[in-house]
């Protein structure tokens, strides 16, 4: 198979940028991508303005002058907003349904997003005697598809693709007009909830709008939940989303092919595979051949002879393919994630006409609730895996690309995340996002698209078709780890079945908050003492068994701030547009979250305010991470097999922002977390003032030696405090110190905690803020991680002595030493362009840490040169005593 090109737009301004996308397995050596930014212009029009039909539209006769130009992948409404038909819906409250900026579906009528999509193409000369193929691979929501005149057939369902034969249509050696008539979701549903059947959960608001959006099979999402929009994307996301292909092939073509593995657990020597493919005879003749196959850095090979009838498939299967000792695939912090190519073809006269290669592990992944509780825990070739994971929420408006996509999955890993949920109201991700999991080592559980929150799909076929077609795609990823049917919902009958029959080595069930895992929560700012005691959930306990969502809010950086908002809107806060912007106010950023950045006084300042920010986020989000470390597998107060983070990365600009804002600027939470998910790592209770150590390793650690060390204000020691440990494999040293206070201790006093191996070279730093401020108990805003901050003003300023090293063209390295008596606290590095705007995405290896007095840190920081425009560039060392240095660099 050979394919020649992908037809897709660049964005043409800054609104829409970022919007070439590849496909990541090219189904033959010399496949052809030509993207848009090699001139495939696509336009668009709305189906009410173009009276002709599509046998005139898809002709080069017609004219096409008044259309606009379209972004493909992309939406109707990203398209209108490039051309500057609507502002940015993402900017302030311009979205607000009320505000009536852009016209919602549900106001306007579906026809008002109804839309021609047209381009035009050439076939290469290179390609002779071949059959010519037309490939969409996600149309939202329903299409008819011309080409030359002549209607190719029809899609439907957001997830489906379609693959059209137009070798008898298609001009060899003249321009090819490509006509697409989309129209939207069937059943657009509306954000109010006058219809509705029943109310959101406790401590929920009410999501999915009036619930009629789930009657189609689409992103439900797109409504309005209180993680995005909360009245919901105007267009319902209407468009060619996915990526259009034209490639060629022969007579039979070679799909879906599947490796299972099994391994005889414990013994990991060996692994047996069932691999199969289906052979599809695309002809009107009978055709006869062999199906081989090769396992790439094994002796492994197969054939087998296969006969076909006219326009006949036939699933090919190869059992008892044994690979000797095989290099397994593990999750993060588990081993290595080594991934082996097959090569498959089909060979007619002694010549291959057809070949695919895939890729996939070796590994065995099953979930059971063989626990004390009966909660649900995953295994990885047999061995329990804790699960610190978090659940991903798409691009609002779908403005992906692989750059982003990329970016985001290295700040997942960044933080030590070890599982991605795709959550049933989202989409089903792409080969390239699967890729990527499947070479950093996460596992992914993915949902389909029902939730509680709304009604059924009305088309039973319509939606198996779509959850056999996503199962069929995704199968042979070594990170795929789990099937669910819905998100706190149901199952579509017969998709229990049909997930089984398609794919048999995974692990299924019905719905998110069923069959060991209970329901989630706490979703909002809560006072970080109650996470600790097991009270932040207005549902009860919830940091036990297997919990699919908990989680904060974190405010973005000032940086963000200011580009999300108009400056009157920004300071003073204006409540409405903050609320607007924070999922209808539910994260509690307005009022909660706003009181605990007053603990450290009250801010003049949005830039003072935003940086204060800053201590609440890292404080809670480390917080959670490690009372889900201290109670792992019983080793704390209960037992805890998992738990989901709600959510860490943002789908929209918003207030109540996460581990990285939409601009892909990290925030605190980043790096807090990823203090708190290190593999080794040590970690303080603030309400029992111990001292834990967590393991993530396979393997034990002993004799190693935490020292707890206390500082007042002034950073004068207070106490010091060490033990030897003897680290379990996979577990965690329950409460090795006991700090204490005394009575005479500055307001607010700092902890530091040191682990290191047993010849005494540190692995492990953590640096923690407390007060003196007392807990009065759940629902408060005391206690001395929460209130009582305000003495962190009295710090006094100081320099660091900082020296830079051009490592290479986007990578620095950083060396930060503090020179003082004085406790440097928060220092943050930051990358700015010759204009002052953030450089992103951008990596630091750390950030918005704290330097005892003498204390040395280096930093790495790599970015892209492409995303620094003109060749200048600085950095910028600040903090919140540290007096900011600024340096310039130019790149050559």
């Amino acid at each position: 198979m050979k394919r020649l090109l992908v037809l897709s737009f660049i964005a043409f301004s800054a609104a829409s940028s970022a919007q070439v996308k590849t496909l990541s397995h090219p189904s033959a050596p010399d496949a052809v991508f030509l993207h848009s930014s090699l001139g495939h212009t696509w336009q668009m029009q709305r189906f009410d303005k173009v009276p002709e039909n599509g046998s005139k539209v898809s002709t080069s006769a017609y004219a096409a002058g008044d259309w606009l130009r379209a972004i493909v992948p992309g939406t109707v409404l990203n398209s209108l907003v490039a051309n500057n038909v609507y502002p940015d819906p993402y900017i302030g409250d311009i979205n607000r349904r009320e505000r009536k900026v852009i016209p919602d579906i549900a106001d306007a009528g579906r026809e008002f997003y109804h839309y021609w999509f047209r381009t035009s193409f050439r076939i290469p000369a290179t390609v002779k005697g071949k059959r010519i193929w037309l490939k969409l691979h996600g149309i939202n929501y329903r299409s008819d598809i011309w080409l030359n005149g002549k209607q190719l057939g029809s899609m439907a369902g957001m997830f489906n693709a379609g693959a059209f034969d137009i070798t008898n249509i298609a001009k060899r050696n003249g321009e090819n007009i490509l006509a697409v008539n989309v129209t939207p979701v069937d059943t657009p549903g509306q954000s109010d909830y006058k219809n509705k059947q029943r109310t959101g959960a406790i401590g929920e608001n009410r999501n999915g709008g009036d619930g009629l959006i789930g009657r189609n099979v689409t992103m439900l999402m797109s409504v309005g939940w209180d993680f995005t929009f909360p009245d919901g994307v105007r267009d319902r996301n209407t468009g060619i989303w996915r990526d259009v292909e034209i490639y060629s092939t022969d007579d039979v073509v070679l799909e879906h092919p599947f490796v299972y593995s099994k391994l005889p657990l414990p013994d990991t020597t060996s692994s047996t595979q069932t691999i199969s493919v289906e052979v599809r005879n695309v002809s009107d003749q009978p055709q006869q051949g062999i199906v081989k196959g090769a396992i790439k850095g094994t002796a492994v090979s197969f054939r087998q002879p296969v006969n076909l009838s006219a326009h006949e498939t036939k699933t090919i299967t190869f059992e008892n393919i044994v690979i000797k000792n095989p290099k397994l695939w593990w999750p993060l912090n588990k081993g290595e994630q080594h991934l082996y190519t097959m090569d498959l073809s089909f060979e007619r006269q002694a010549k291959a006409i057809h070949s695919v290669s895939t890729r996939f592990g070796v590994r065995e992944i099953t979930s059971d609730q063989q626990t004390p509780d009966k909660s649900r825990r995953f295994l990885v070739n047999g061995h329990p895996v804790f699960i610190r994971g978090t659940n991903w929420i798409p691009d609002a408006m779908l403005r992906n690309s692989v750059k982003r996509t990329h970016a985001e999955l290295e700040y997942t890993r960044q933080a030590g995340l070890n599982l991605i949920r795709f959550w049933g109201g989202g989409i089903a991700e792409s080969d390239y996002f699967f890729d990527r999991c499947d070479e950093l080592g996460f596992l992914v559980w993915n949902e389909y698209w029902m939730t509680g929150d709304t009604r059924y799909p009305a088309d039973k076929e319509l939606y198996l078709a779509n959850m056999a077609a996503t199962v069929k795609r995704i199968r042979n990823h070594a990170s795929l780890a789990y099937h669910v049917s819905s998100n706190e919902s149901t199952e579509m009958p017969g998709a229990p079945e049909l997930i089984r029959s398609l794919d048999p080595s995974r692990g299924y069930q019905m719905q998110s908050e069923c069959c060991g895992v209970h329901d989630g929560s706490p979703y909002k700012y809560e006072n970080p003492m109650q996470y600790f005691e097991n009270t932040a959930s207005p549902r009860g306990s919830r940091v036990d068994g297997f919990n699919p969502e908990y989680g904060t809010p974190c405010l973005p950086t000032v940086e963000s701030l200011r580009e999300m908002m108009p400056a009157k809107d920004l300071w003073p806060i204006v409540d409405s547009v903050w609320n607007y912007m924070d999922g209808g106010g539910f994260h509690q950023i307005t009022t909660k979250y706003r009181q605990a950045v007053n603990e450290f006084g009250e801010s003049s300042s949005i830039e003072e305010f935003a940086k204060k920010a800053q201590f609440v986020g890292a404080m809670n989000y480390r917080a959670i991470w490690e009372v889900w470390n201290y109670n792992k597998f019983g080793y704390g107060d209960r037992w805890a097999s998992g738990f989901l983070f709600w959510y860490h990365n943002s789908p929209v600009r918003q207030t109540g922002g996460r581990m990285y804002d939409w601009s892909l600027e990290p925030t605190a939470a980043l790096y807090y977390s990823q203090n708190a998910l290190e593999p080794l790592h040590a970690q303080f209770d603030y309400l029992k003032n111990t001292v834990s150590v967590y393991n993530d390793f396979r393997k034990a650690f002993p004799q190693y030696r935490l020292t707890a060390t206390v500082y007042n204000l002034h950073a004068e020691i207070i106490s010091s405090k060490e033990v030897k440990v003897d680290i379990p494999a996979d577990g965690t040293v329950k409460d090795a110190i006991t700090l204490d206070f005394p009575d005479n201790i500055t307001p607010v006093h700092f902890i530091s905690l040191e682990l290191s191996d047993a010849g005494g070279k540190p692995v492990a730093r953590s640096f923690y803020w407390r007060s003196k401020d007392a807990y009065e108990g759940k629902w408060t805003m005391t206690g001395p991680a929460t209130a009582g901050f305000q003495q962190i003003n009295d710090l006094p300023a100081i320099q660091l002595k900082t020296t830079v090293k051009v490592v290479k063209e986007g990578e620095l390295e950083v060396t930060l030493r503090n020179p003082t008596k004085v406790m440097a606290f928060f220092t943050r590095l930051k990358l700015q362009d010759q204009h002052g705007k953030s450089i992103r995405p951008a990596f630091y290896t750390d950030n918005f840490f704290s330097l005892t007095p003498g204390e040395t840190r280096t930093v790495k920081i790599r970015f892209s040169k492409e995303d620094v425009p003109g060749k200048a560039y600085r950095l910028i060392t600040e903090g919140w005593n540290v007096q900011p240095e600024v340096r310039e660099f130019k790149l050559k």
